[in-house]
């Protein structure tokens, strides 16, 4: 039996458009780790202690990270350790 998720009273969420020129595009979990290597734990670990973008919620059981924020944290990582301004 198929399982639906959205009722005929429910509406659509809005969607606010993009504030910058860049579309934002949300990430999951898998692909952070992708981009930057770290373990799930660590990437958790370094959000408690804001030194990494923290994900945006999605849903009750549903987070998700801005791409640009995590490149820009690889980037600056990059430019930390080669000793250039970031």
């Amino acid at each position: 039996m198929a399982r639906t998720t959205r009722t005929a009273h429910q509406q659509p969420e809005q969607v606010a458009a993009p504030t910058s020129t860049q579309p934002r595009r949300f990430i999951k979990q898998a692909a952070v780790r992708g981009h930057t290597t770290l373990s799930t734990s660590e990437i958790y670990r370094r959000i408690a202690a804001g030194t990494f973008p923290a994900p945006i919620k999605l849903g009750p059981k549903s987070v998700a990270w801005i791409e640009s924020e995590v490149l820009a944290w690889c980037e600056a990582r990059i430019a930390e350790s080669r000793g250039e301004a970031a």
